[in-house]
Order: C-alpha cells, then structure tokens, then sequence
C-alpha cells in the first residue's frame, strides 16, 4: 500500500505560524512573514529542556506554600495540597476538585504524555502513532486550562478581601507554580508531532 505525498515531495514547506503552504526555499511566509522551518528547530533538545526544568520548579511548587490566609486573627500558610485538603474539610469540595485537577492531575499528565512522547520519538518507536498524536493534541487543548489554579488563588484572595478581618496573601509556592505552567506550555509548543511518524517514513 502506498502512502500518500509527503509535502516535501510536493515542495511544500508549512508555516508555524499561519499554517499557509509555503513553496520550498522560502525564508519568510509569504501571509505573516514569519521565518519558515522545515521542522522545528531542535524539537526534541528544546522540549527535553523545557520539560526537565518544569519538573524541578514542580517540587518547590507543591512544597512550599502557594498563600497566607488571615482568618479572624488565625493566620496559616497552605501548600497546594494541605489546600486542597482544608477546601474539602470546610465543604468546598468544589473549589478542592477544581485545584487539585488543575494543579496536581493535569501538570502529572503533561509531564508523563510529553516524556513518553519525547522517548518514543528519540527510539523511533511506530509504536501507537496515531494514538501518540491524539494524547499531544490533547496535552495542547488542556494547555489553555492549566492557569487555573492561578485564577482560584485570585478568586480566593478577592472574596476574602472584601471581609473586614480576613485577608490573604500569595507566597512563593505560587510563582514556582506559574514558572511550571509556562514551561510545560513552552515544551508542548516545542515538541514537533511530526516526529511521531518519522518511523513509518524511514521504514516506507
């Protein structure tokens, strides 16, 4: 069975930016006149690094405290997880589910799609390719979710701001959290998913 062309057999080179089909040799795209790549320049390298440096920000993030609440004169500092455990103690099993998706499951699950998609490549694995890809376009769709955890600490500073005796501070935890949103986001927008089916053209 014959694969269908490729778009360098047609001379076609895809724009990063605009998607717009840019003959071969071009330099800039014709429609946004950004600089085109024939792939991503050192995918693999980049999103290893990316991801390598989400992973260390990850443990002071969920280690440290993320923010100081004073309650009535009761003052305490939260972790991301002893937060979310208070949130479900207090009845608020809501706005608990919502962090630790948005904290603790949705970054565990960048984190292991990206590694495994990162490895899979570098063996030239045909290992479930179309199912890789599915998993990268998904990481790519929660990608503009994982702020999340940002906004419920926001929320939460603004409502408890508006009572008199109570007020809430961020901590340090919160900023190593949000340096891991941006370089998990930063990996996947790295990666290049054309790598998955490297292994089926080599073997064509």
């Amino acid at each position: 069975m014959s694969l269908p062309p490729y778009a360098r057999d047609l001379q076609l080179t895809l724009c990063h930016t605009c998607g717009q089909a840019c003959t071969e040799g071009s330099h800039n795209c014709p429609r946004c006149n950004s600089v085109v790549h024939w792939r991503k320049p050192q995918s693999l390298a980049r999103t290893w690094a990316f991801l390598l440096a989400s992973l260390i920000f990850y443990i002071p993030a969920n280690l440290l405290p993320v923010m100081y609440t004073d309650m009535f004169g009761n003052g305490s500092e939260n972790t991301i997880m002893s937060g979310v455990v208070e949130f479900w103690e207090g009845g608020s099993w809501d706005i608990a589910l919502l962090i630790f998706i948005a904290s603790i499951a949705v970054p565990c699950l960048k984190f292991l799609v990206l590694g495994t998609l990162l490895i899979t490549c570098q063996l030239r694995s045909r290992w479930a390719m179309r199912e890789r890809s599915k998993l990268y376009r998904l990481i790519e769709v929660i990608g503009y979710w994982s702020m999340l955890d940002v906004l419920v600490v926001a929320l939460i500073a603004a409502l408890v701001q508006f009572r008199s005796l109570s007020s809430i501070e961020p901590r340090l935890g919160i900023l190593f959290f949000g340096l891991v949103v941006v370089l998990t986001m930063l990996a996947a927008m790295s990666f290049d998913p054309r790598l998955i089916w490297d292994a089926e053209v080599e073997d064509a």
